[in-house]
C-alpha cells in the first residue's frame, strides 16, 4: 500500500541569489532544501523530506502524497 504526504512549504530567495525552501513535517522535524532555481530548491526539499519520512515515518495528521509537492 502507498501513500501520499501532502506538506505545505515556503520558498523564497535569499540575498545571494540562492532559491530556498522549508517544511515542517511534525513539531520538532522540519526540512530545508536549496538550489539555483525554485524548482532546485524544492526538487532538493523533497528529497530531505523522503529521508525525514523514511526514518520518522509521516505524521498522523497529514493526509499522504509525494508525487508534488
Amino acid at each position: 500500500m502507498s501513500r501520499t504526504v501532502h506538506v505545505a512549504y515556503a520558498v523564497e530567495q535569499d540575498e545571494d541569489g540562492v532559491w530556498c525552501t522549508h517544511a515542517q513535517l511534525r513539531p520538532g522535524v522540519g526540512a530545508n532544501g536549496e538550489g539555483d532555481t525554485a524548482d532546485a530548491a524544492v526538487a532538493d526539499l523533497r528529497e530531505a523530506l523522503l529521508g525525514l519520512i523514511a526514518e520518522f515515518g509521516a505524521p498522523d495528521e497529514l493526509t499522504l502524497t509525494l508525487d508534488v509537492i
